[in-house]
């Protein structure tokens, strides 16, 4: 008897491990390869054009370039003429958002934004210095601007002063624009561990490796590293 009870323990012991780990499997791979569930995004990334795996709908691409885009009738020259560098980093930035499927870890809110995006410290600081000079009025751009004519405007007794002004660090700029989606990285591109706004597509997207990453981190429990203030 107690022989035939020890063989059924084993037995629903290995049923009960044999039995998880797809389960940890598939929580891993409900990480990757995702597309938000927002205005813009296509239910499961798919190519676009030349681009592969993308998650935002056509014509995203060609909308991303305009100075008032159609996506959320979004001005960047809300100040004046913003700077072609800096308008840039914007493009880019809008371009992760909308078409990257290597977000999954960050997604949150009703799978409809991103939160602690660990951004590479050159990228976040490659943006700052090429928009410091250029104009706007405000230092959180996720809410609060006066919409009544359709597109973003200064709220009233907003001013127009330089980036630096209100952004005074380029860690305020990148942490505080769009309400902590993103989060400046000790680490730089290239070491797998942040995500890079700006990468060699020849080379492949150097935000796969970032995503599997820390979503294999996110499974152990353990925690992320390589954040600041993390």
């Amino acid at each position: 008897m107690a022989w035939q009870m020890m063989q059924l323990l084993l037995l629903a012991l290995v049923t009960t491990v044999g039995s998880a780990q797809p389960r940890s499997a598939q929580a891993r791979t409900d990480l990757l390869n995702v597309c938000m569930n927002a205005k813009q995004h296509k239910a499961q990334p798919s190519p676009e054009d030349e681009l592969h795996g993308q998650s935002c709908v056509f014509p995203t691409h060609q909308e991303l370039h305009k100075d008032t885009s159609h996506l959320y009738n979004f001005n960047w020259d809300h100040c004046g003429k913003m700077e072609p560098a800096c308008k840039c980093h914007f493009i880019q930035d809008t371009c992760l958002y909308e078409c990257s499927p290597n977000l999954g870890p960050w997604i949150c809110w009703r799978k409809e934004r991103i939160l602690n995006v660990p951004l590479c410290k050159e990228d976040c600081e490659r943006w700052w210095e090429d928009c410091r000079t250029s104009y706007t009025c405000k230092s959180n751009w996720h809410k609060g601007w006066n919409w009544t004519s359709g597109i973003n405007e200064c709220p009233a007794r907003a001013l127009c002063r330089t980036f630096e002004s209100y952004f005074p660090t380029p860690a305020a700029l990148c942490e505080g624009l769009w309400s902590h989606s993103f989060k400046v990285s000790n680490y730089s591109g290239g070491s797998g561990r942040c995500i890079q706004m700006w990468f060699d597509s020849a080379q492949g997207n150097a935000n796969e490796e970032v995503a599997k990453f820390y979503a294999a981190t996110m499974n152990a429990g353990a925690p992320s590293h390589g954040i600041i203030g993390s």
